[in-house]
């Protein structure tokens, strides 16, 4: 089926049509949660309650081209994830830091593995991997993190700076070295 088939079919309440969508953007959406909840049973719930939003507010997608419906789905359950986040945990918190100070060097996360980095980033605290989540892997700028997540464009480069340099230790506590 066509994806603006799909999506004009869903519009409609066809039940074949949202059990197509579900089954060709679950298991991408899926580990897409489980990359900022990092629990099972938190990323199945945020997929429930996505895709029951996804149905209840399809009839207001506008479809705009390729990628436009995944880009769609994709925010919603990043919106989700966040909202659950937000629920557990204080992101409230006002941090400066010196940006005079160098950027962490990741050029090793380059040579390993997506499983290995993903490893790595699933060990960050809270914040830093929800910061690092929507602006390295995800695209969000800093003033778009910042209003996500009810803190300052600051904060945000504050925890994006923190998971960094929390990954160079990483790296080198694996056994990674610089030139290697």
């Amino acid at each position: 089926m066509i994806e603006t088939d799909l999506v004009r079919s869903c519009q409609k309440g066809d039940k074949k049509a949202q059990e197509l969508l579900f089954e060709i953007y679950s298991d991408r959406m899926y580990r897409l949660s489980f990359r900022y909840v990092r629990s099972q049973p938190d990323a199945e719930d945020v997929m429930i309650t996505s895709f029951s939003k996804i149905f209840r507010q399809i009839s207001k997608f506008s479809y705009s081209g390729e990628g436009s419906l995944e880009g769609w789905i994709r925010k919603i359950v990043v919106n989700e994830s966040l909202m659950l986040l937000r629920q557990r945990h204080n992101f409230m918190m006002s941090e400066n830091i010196d940006l005079n100070f160098p950027e962490p060097d990741l050029s090793l996360l380059t040579s390993l593995e997506a499983e290995d980095i993903l490893g790595m980033v699933s060990r960050l605290p809270t914040g830093y991997r929800t910061v690092f989540n929507l602006f390295v892997i995800d695209g969000f700028n800093h003033r778009e993190i910042a209003a996500m997540l009810e803190i300052t464009e600051n904060t945000s480069r504050s925890q994006l700076y923190k998971a960094k340099s929390l990954l160079q230790k990483m790296l080198t506590r694996e056994g990674f070295q610089y030139g290697t």
